[in-house]
């Protein structure tokens, strides 16, 4: 066996080097001092980026992940440190993204014994077991090759979700022989059962108004979702997690607002990589509708309503053998363009009253490339980028998904952009949320991370006001907000502030700071903004959800 004598910290930085793992994200302290040592000496193998607070490094390895589909890693110490990335953790577990938390432990001969160490808390594994798809302490440095490999196991094979490793100081300062580590490699994308996707493919063959779903766990399968879309000539419906896997210039790409419509008249509707909660649970099913799934998680296929075909496997490969057998069978279809393309207008007609969001949006995408990334908030403008803002790239819309964790969305960005550092990368952010994460502005401007965040200042949490307004009779309590002046603070940190209070001056303020490619920040002054809910809430179009 090929071993060598290693420190318990070297070993574990060896292990995630050889999972092609280039980037860490977190925050030092005394628990993780052997790991960063690590690091340290690892030199230009491993990029560190340091936040100022852990849940911004949990959140930047979130969207590093959610951006890339690789895994995205942080380090953070235990006790307050792993709980205080809790909410990205739970974000990432939303969103199916493969984010692995790296956290220290007290000593190995004190745990569970309740004496008071530093960060002790009364049973940390168990903590994170409920939070992850999976988690493991490291008690010996000859378990770190097969715990790791395990740990990129769960990551990369079925629906990726988080996973964390602890492992207490002693282990990581530990010298001792341990064998090499190895890379973990996938080898069951191609396990699907064949026979229903015949009865798939059968099903969509005799189909005369298909449609197809999608999720973020299609992202990775745009172009053969398409090819399947054009085959079929079945519009492609996306909201939050699943928009650009099919282009919203292509008129089979279609947002929620015109997926509403579509979904009326369906007679097939394939779900690919999607939990489906919000056309399942609200717009409804009948017995007249055939339901396909296609998902990583065979707990998924039936959780909300009883598919009339369940096939659990990856949602590229799964794709590619539904259009193989569908080719074969189905009679070439009459384009659907002009029908489908006029739906699309007269619902980007119908959605422009929800303002000034979409002006501020259209303002956006006029400077933001194709390739571009947007991240969004749970702010207003954020919302309406739901199903306003036109995507043509897959994984270039980030969201936090049904979690809807304010504040996520700087951090998260910061992350997207390390990831992709050639690519411009725009933040939304409204004034509440953004103090959520604002220290990580030195982040930003300490590393040179060029990235751009907007922060629509009306001064009040604007969904919170807008409830107490329609629902209390505007009895208004802790909705209202005394911020800073954004631009100003902003430039305290070293980053560019930029002042805006239109679409126009927006985006002259926009094209300057990607042009410019350095941290960014641009403040804009807005007041009441219409409700973007009558577009994302709908009633129930079919049925009787008798199939619940």
């Amino acid at each position: 066996m090929n071993t060598s004598r290693k420190k318990g910290a070297d070993t574990l930085l060896d292990c995630l080097l050889i999972n092609e793992v280039d980037t860490v994200f977190g925050l030092p302290g005394g628990q993780l001092n052997d790991f960063f040592d690590a690091m340290q000496r690892a030199g230009s193998d491993i990029q560190y980026v340091g936040s100022r607070h852990e849940q911004g490094a949990a959140y930047m390895a979130f969207g590093y992940a959610k951006s890339t589909g690789k895994v995205g890693v942080y380090t953070v110490v235990p006790g307050p440190g792993v709980l205080n990335t809790a909410t990205a953790i739970c974000s990432a577990y939303a969103n199916s993204s493969p984010v692995l938390c790296i956290t220290g432990q007290i000593p190995s001969h004190t745990i569970g014994r309740g004496v008071g160490e530093l960060h002790e808390l009364p049973d940390q594994l168990a903590t994170l077991r409920s939070l992850t798809k999976w988690s493991e302490r490291i008690d010996h440095p000859s378990q770190i090759s097969n715990t790791v490999h395990e740990a990129f196991r769960q990551l990369k094979t079925g629906r990726p979700r988080p996973v964390a490793l602890e492992t207490p100081p002693d282990i990581m300062a530990m010298a001792t022989a341990v064998e090499a580590p190895r890379a973990f490699h996938d080898s069951v994308r191609d396990i699907f059962d064949d026979d229903l996707v015949s009865e798939a493919a059968k099903a969509l063959s005799a189909s005369k108004k298909p449609v197809i779903v999608v999720g973020g766990g299609a992202q990775h399968a745009s172009d053969e979702i398409l090819q399947l879309a054009e085959l079929a000539q079945a519009p492609v419906i996306s909201f939050r997690n699943g928009r650009g896997v099919v282009s919203d210039r292509h008129h089979l790409g279609h947002n929620f607002a015109s997926g509403y419509e579509l979904w009326r008249d369906a007679d097939v509707v394939i779900g690919i990589g999607s939990r489906m909660q919000p056309y399942l649970q609200e717009w409804g099913v009948d017995d007249e509708m055939t339901l396909i799934r296609i998902d990583w998680d065979p707990t998924e296929i039936n959780r909300i309503v009883k598919a009339d075909i369940g096939i659990c496997g990856d949602a590229q490969t799964v794709t590619a053998a539904l259009f193989e057998q569908t080719s074969r069978q189905i009679d070439k279809r009459e384009s659907r363009e002009d029908e489908l393309t006029a739906l699309k207008g007269r619902l980007a007609s119908e959605i422009q009253g929800v303002q000034p969001q979409l002006s501020f949006l259209e303002a956006i995408r006029a400077e933001l490339p194709d390739d571009g990334i947007l991240v969004d908030e749970v702010t207003q403008v954020g919302f309406a980028s739901w199903f306003g803002f036109p995507v043509y790239n897959p994984r270039s819309l980030i969201t936090c998904g049904y979690q809807g964790t304010l504040g996520y969305g700087y951090a998260t960005a910061l992350g997207v952009k390390v990831a992709h550092p050639d690519k411009p990368v725009v933040a939304l952010a409204g004034d509440g949320g953004f103090m959520f994460n604002v220290q990580e502005l030195a982040t930003a401007a300490q590393y040179g991370i060029g990235l751009t965040v907007i922060v629509f200042n009306n001064s009040r949490f604007g969904n919170v006001r807008r409830h107490q307004q329609e629902w209390y009779d505007g009895r208004y309590i802790g909705s209202e907000l005394h911020n800073p002046k954004f631009a100003k603070m902003a430039e305290t940190f070293g980053v560019a502030g930029y002042s805006a209070d239109s679409p126009e001056t927006l985006r002259v303020a926009l094209k300057q700071a990607i042009s410019e490619g350095a941290p960014a920040l641009i403040e804009v002054e807005v007041g009441e903004m219409g409700s973007p809910w009558q577009f994302i809430l709908r009633d129930q179009l079919r049925g009787k959800n008798s199939r619940h």
